[in-house]
């Protein structure tokens, strides 16, 4: 149940159906908690490792409480409080492990919860927001089996509005159909990409590490950087894919989570694409109030373009910090807030070279854009290596070749990103911009319906052909 597989998507299936049975808004309440619950208690498999996970939920209720009853003051003190109250829970390594819980409980699901938590109590705080959270819809969005394990973080407004209309969403056939096909390609993408390019990843690590010709290391090497973005791609946004088209079976429209990553051209943008609920609550209640401390603290106008930079450094510092307990993941924040950071002081220092105007023509030329592209891609393979591997793997990576080869690899990434992502690029826009002449709705539903029945049955054939079962999800570790 906690993977994208067919026991999960036909538990969401039948939850869907069973709240479309009617649309009264206590029946379609009372669903989702009791389906979120049921799906608790079977990832859990004994109810007692549920108790701090449960304590957790209660404290945030009762922070949100205080809040909102105008004790503003209380705010800060809450944020503390929950905040600290998820580290201790989760173990991160910086704190005396006296202090922690010995026996086992779950996990599951508790990073997402802690921004949903968060995101109640500090709107809670602002009078303007209103914010009005009863026990039981407070329990469904905490909940939402949906967005338990791995996102995407909703607003409690979004959630709210659909969820608590008088009546449901439209839900007709054209609707239904297409949450279907999206269901088919994210169950494609995580038990048929994802395992075969994990399969080809594993297979690049042994061959680095084991004895062999400095050729075929170097090619282990390539393939171990490039490999990775594509599987982590597959695997987390096709499980995005489930969920989101489950959810709107439900009546429930989740927010995208991924707009075509390697798509970006600088690493900016590429953090506008990938985990974009992620990303944007950081900018919301990270970024967005540090920038404003800092211009309100030190008045100089020569010091904006610095504390814009400090501030991007700080939000995306903490989106690595957040996937991870260990020294390695605190690497791989340095290396998202240093890449976003570079990346806005690079702008800046055109601009202010070019003026704006300039700045964006050159930023718009192909060439300039096939070069960020390449560089944003490979930059982020590599910093993937603190996201996935120990220090020991990494210390027997880099030893496997060198300090000269691995840079050779690195700039053989870049050079085969730019020209492959660029000619994908313009394959797809002549793609999209074919037309077919009498097409009607019955053609284009004619060839989805074959492109999502080729899907199955590739997933069909691969699963008798590879045995051993697609990897987990891994956003669900965090």
């Amino acid at each position: 149940m906690g993977t994208a597989s067919l026991q999960f998507v036909f538990f969401g299936l039948a939850v869907a159906l069973l709240s479309n049975l009617s649309r009264s808004l206590q029946w379609r309440l009372a669903i989702l908690l009791i389906a979120s619950l049921v799906f608790l208690i079977l990832l859990a498999h004994d109810p007692m490792t549920l108790l701090p996970l449960a304590a957790f939920l209660v404290l945030g209720y009762l922070c949100m409480a205080v809040v909102v009853r105008g004790r503003t003051k209380t705010a800060v003190f809450s944020v503390c409080a929950i905040v600290l109250t998820f580290l201790w829970l989760k173990k991160y390594s910086f704190l005396p492990h006296i202090f922690f819980l010995k026996s086992p409980y779950l996990t599951l699901g508790l990073s997402y919860i802690f921004f949903r938590l968060l995101h109640v109590v500090i709107e809670a705080a602002d009078p303007a927001a209103r914010l009005v959270v009863g026990p039981r819809e407070y329990l469904a969005y905490m909940l939402n089996f949906t967005t338990f394990i791995s996102g995407p973080i909703q607003r409690y407004d979004a959630f709210a509005k659909d969820q608590f209309a008088p009546t449901p969403i439209c839900l007709d056939a054209r609707v239904v159909g297409a949450q279907l096909e999206r269901i088919i390609r994210g169950c494609f993408k995580v038990n048929v990409l994802a395992l075969l390019l994990n399969i080809l990843q594993t297979d690049a690590m042994a061959e680095l590490i084991n004895a062999g010709p400095l050729d075929t290391k170097v090619f282990a090497a390539f393939k171990l950087v490039a490999l990775y973005p594509f599987f982590l791609y597959a695997n987390f946004s096709g499980y995005i894919d489930i969920v989101i088209a489950l959810a709107r079976l439900m009546g429930i429209r989740l927010p995208e989570n991924f707009d075509r990553p390697f798509g970006a051209s600088s690493f900016l943008d590429f953090w506008n694409r990938w985990h974009i609920t992620l990303s944007t609550w950081l900018k919301t209640y990270v970024y967005n109030p540090l920038l404003v401390a800092l211009m309100r603290n030190f008045t100089a106008t020569s010091l904006q373009s610095t504390f814009a930079v400090v501030s991007f450094f700080v939000t995306f510092f903490l989106v690595g910090v957040w996937h991870g307990r260990t020294s390695e993941f605190v690497l791989f924040g340095v290396l998202q807030g240093g890449g976003v950071a570079v990346n806005k002081a690079w702008q800046l220092f055109l601009i202010s070279r070019l003026g704006r105007k300039r700045y964006r023509m050159l930023a718009n030329r192909p060439l300039y854009e096939a070069f960020g592209r390449g560089l944003t891609f490979t930059w982020f393979a590599l910093t993937l290596f603190w996201f996935w591997a120990t220090w020991e793997q990494i210390e027997a990576a880099y030893a496997a070749i060198g300090l000269v080869w691995w840079l050779a690899v690195l700039a053989l990434l870049w050079l085969n990103s730019t020209l492959i992502l660029a000619a994908w690029e313009w394959l797809r826009e002549k793609l999209l911009s074919l037309t077919i002449a009498g097409a009607s709705d019955l053609t284009s539903l004619y060839f989805r319906v074959v492109f999502a029945t080729a899907l199955v049955f590739v997933w069909f054939v691969v699963g008798l052909v590879i045995t051993e079962p697609a990897p987990d999800i891994v956003y669900k570790a965090f």
